[in-house]
């Protein structure tokens, strides 16, 4: 895999992203995919490192990227907005077409934790020309996500600290700031002792407007999943961070053809890790059978898949 460092423009502010590719192309114009980090993710980290080994060696090129205001992107620090970084994955995608080197009609789109395989999600219900889409352990419902977080005491608790702040705001122009991962989203007991985002927790935003949380409770992949063809969907069974339910929703939702994982007897972060090697092929076959295709006949043939698979414990649901 080679590794170049990019730059491209979203709505004025440029964003930094990396371009990896395969050692040895086999054709002068690449298939591609584009990948947004998830929820509080930048574009080095080391977790997204094996998909990117496989993807570019079943000869994708791959563009991950930091949103606005994270990262060495352009933008206000600490700013999470679902609707810009909508926009920032849709601008990527336009300039990876724009590229002399990239086959533009044969796009894919990545995205993993949270917000991160919600995003993909979306971008794909506003840009029909990806063929294949990947959202692994997705957030289809921020309302939801948030709300399942909280005992519902401390949901008032929250819908009312939103509203103060919001009268605050209006008033005197100034709001509260909180932790992303305690005011915002609630932190599980499994992420507190993981080390999977280590390499990157320290340079992700300590302190965000929690204003911010009025996007996460608006953000609903959910109701764009219908006109989406072509998805993958990876889940985790008894997930406490992201609710599998939400991925089971997309998937009922998106159009044939369509697949739904569902990892058993493990966690949200274990998964990443006990079933990479089973999980990342099914993702290169599923490219490969998409966005590899010479023409639409097999997309054709392919309308009325629908598949789902469980990896750990017994098949049956």
């Amino acid at each position: 895999m080679r590794t170049e460092r990019v730059g491209f423009y979203s709505e004025g502010a440029r964003l930094s992203g990396f371009l990896h590719r395969p050692d040895a192309p086999d054709r002068a114009r690449l298939p591609f995919i584009v990948q947004g980090p998830g929820w509080l993710g930048l574009a080095d980290a080391k977790l997204y490192q094996p998909y990117h080994e496989a993807f570019t060696a079943a000869g994708f090129a791959v563009l991950i990227f930091d949103y606005r205001g994270f990262g060495d992107s352009e933008g206000d620090r600490g700013t999470i907005s679902p609707a810009w970084q909508l926009e920032d994955w849709r601008n990527a995608l336009a300039y990876m077409r724009s590229r002399d080197d990239m086959e533009p009609t044969r796009a894919a789109i990545f995205g993993s934790g949270g917000t991160g395989g919600g995003n993909a999600v979306l971008v794909a219900g506003h840009e029909p020309d990806v063929r294949a889409t990947i959202s692994q352990v997705p957030v289809a419902d921020g309302r939801d996500w948030l709300h399942r977080m909280r005992q519902e005491h401390e949901w008032i608790a929250f819908l009312a600290s939103l509203d103060a702040d919001r009268k605050a705001r209006s008033a005197t122009g100034k709001g509260t700031t909180v932790h992303p991962r305690e005011g915002i989203m609630v932190e599980t007991p499994e992420r507190r002792a993981s080390a999977v985002k280590a390499d990157v927790d320290a340079r992700i935003p300590s302190a965000v407007p929690l204003s911010a949380a009025h996007g996460i409770l608006e953000y609903r992949p959910l109701d764009v999943a219908p006109r989406v063809r072509g998805l993958m969907v990876i889940g985790v069974a008894d997930d406490a961070v992201t609710p599998t339910d939400h991925a089971e929703q997309l998937y009922a939702a998106a159009q044939a053809p369509k697949r739904l994982v569902v990892q058993r007897n493990t966690t949200h972060y274990a998964a990443y890790k006990q079933y990479a090697g089973e999980v990342i092929p099914m993702m290169v076959e599923w490219l490969r059978s998409l966005v590899l295709r010479d023409d639409d006949i097999e997309v054709r043939e392919m309308t009325q898949e629908e598949t789902v698979r469980y990896i750990g414990g017994s098949t049956k649901v």
